[in-house]
């Protein structure tokens, strides 16, 4: 007797509804915790800038009134706390009154995209406080944990992976779940009213539907905008982006002729930054060295940095259209690099126009702006600030709040639903089908496309194609337990 829950001959439509369910299935019950957890951790990350503020209330705001002093004499009182050895890896103005200036200095040893910030009052020069503060949105030590919490884990580069799991998958099972919805909604039709275990099955099916359908939006938004930040999956997606044309422009900082920019990275709130600048300028008989005999030999002299040019270089990036209150400068520890002062206002409308200054002579080196860039890295900046919900401010948040804790009721119910239909091993009636036997009854003509499909998504996102490798082998581990099982009833039949 055949223990299969289909019959051996199916048409072309019902056999790839088969194994698009046990896909569905195995996303579920094996990615399900991963990318509840991913959720969960994002929605704690988006609903907390309001707590940071008030956690770190002292560094951030101030309430002196009063003449702003000038820029230089700010960071003059940063490194007279900090000391003469500290470098200069930014300076962040204060946007607004009541607000502090931010002068951040390189330290290595805070890990990658991390500087040490000093906040100096603009008014009476008053340090407020130093922090730790992170990437271009240069969140503080609490969003940063919660930001490491959601990325990884808490577990560096290797932690990464979960995350990239999980958003490697979700579109996959978002998509999926509504044609399985679509297909299979007249199967649940009917005045029956049904009990026990097949009422709760039934509600639970309901609700981990509905709620698919209402958040089906979000969850490719997330997919996507998650991939973009992955570790492996990204990579690919720059290449490709950079193969098309389609990166984001950035300032050449080159004061040589001839040299052109090379494209910004909208996630530069997860890279490493380049310190490779500041070697030279790290060694300490730098100022006995022999200048003129380096640029002989085509080595770029280092220079010293004056709290004096940061005043001339805003100005001069004032005068040629950066209008931003939050901006940010970037000084240059070589002769032959210009300095760079950039937009940081992430929210709408957003003002990311950035330009290169040459601190020798102030002229606009280069020169970006927002507007006019390719439609492609508009869209995705707005996509990565719109998923750290910085785009809209409150109700960004609230609305990633909501698509959030739905996808962790969605997965819920999704959990529940297998609970209340889980196979038991020891019965001689198998309910389920392994993933094998559905991918056998899919006839060889609808098997090439998806063979094809499935190569390609596996080389695009790698931790899609490891990932349904293991499902395979689970497969096969199941398919002889249940062969297992079944051979002495079959043997007594």
């Amino acid at each position: 007797m055949s223990h299969s829950a289909y019959p051996q001959k199916l048409t072309a439509k019902a056999a790839f509804l088969a194994l698009l369910k046990r896909i569905h299935f195995y996303i579920g019950l094996f990615i399900g915790l991963f990318i509840f957890v991913a959720a969960l951790t994002g929605t704690l990350y988006v609903l907390t800038p309001q707590l940071e503020n008030h956690l770190y209330q002292h560094e951030l705001f101030t309430s002196s009134t009063g003449e702003v002093q000038p820029l230089s004499r700010q960071i003059e009182a940063a490194q007279a706390a900090s000391g003469a050895e500290a470098k200069i890896y930014a300076v962040r103005p204060s946007p607004a009154e009541g607000e502090t200036t931010r002068v951040m200095f390189s330290n290595p040893e805070l890990g990658a995209s991390k500087s040490r910030a000093v906040f100096v009052d603009p008014v009476t020069l008053k340090v407020q406080g130093e922090l730790t503060v992170y990437g271009t949105s240069g969140i503080l030590p609490f969003r940063t944990w919660l930001d490491d919490l959601h990325r990884g884990l808490l577990l560096g580069d290797v932690g990464r992976n979960y995350s990239e799991l999980a958003a490697s998958w979700l579109w996959v099972a978002a998509l999926g779940g509504i044609v399985l919805w679509a297909t299979g909604r007249q199967k649940v039709r009917g005045n029956r009213k049904l009990r026990g275990v097949a009422a709760k099955q039934q509600r639970s099916r309901h609700w981990h539907s509905w709620l698919g359908l209402t958040l089906i939006a979000g969850l490719l938004f997330f997919s996507a905008t998650g991939l973009t930040w992955s570790q492996w999956a990204g990579d690919n997606i720059s290449l490709l982006r950079a193969k098309m044309g389609w990166m984001t422009p950035s300032v050449s900082t080159t004061l040589t002729a001839n040299t052109q920019a090379e494209p910004v990275n909208e996630h530069a709130d997860h890279q490493v930054a380049d310190q490779s600048n500041m070697k030279m300028a790290d060694m300490p008989d730098m100022p006995e060295m022999d200048v003129d005999n380096m640029q002989m030999q085509g080595i770029p002299a280092a220079v010293p940095v004056l709290p004096a040019t940061f005043d001339d270089v805003v100005s001069a990036a004032r005068h040629a259209g950066i209008d931003a209150a939050k901006i940010e400068v970037r000084p240059a520890y070589y002769s032959d690099k210009a300095w760079t002062v950039t937009e940081v206002d992430r929210s709408w409308p957003t003002q990311v126009d950035a330009v290169s200054v040459n601190p020798y002579t102030l002229t606009i080196l280069d020169q970006t702006r927002f507007a006019d860039f390719p439609l492609l890295a508009k869209l995705t900046r707005w996509g990565v600030d719109a998923h750290m919900g910085i785009l809209f401010g409150l109700w960004n948040q609230i609305i990633l709040a909501v698509f959030g804790l739905g996808l962790c009721l969605m997965i819920g119910w999704g959990y529940r639903l297998w609970w209340l239909r889980r196979p038991q091993m020891n019965s001689t009636n198998n309910p389920a089908v392994t993933l094998m036997q559905t991918w056998r009854l899919v006839p060889f003509s609808l098997q090439c496309p998806i063979l094809i499909v499935v190569i390609i998504l596996s080389l695009s996102l790698p931790l899609m194609g490891l990932s349904l490798v293991l499902f395979l082998l689970i497969d096969l581990w199941r398919w002889m337990q249940q062969k297992r099982v079944l051979q002495p009833a079959s043997t007594v039949n």
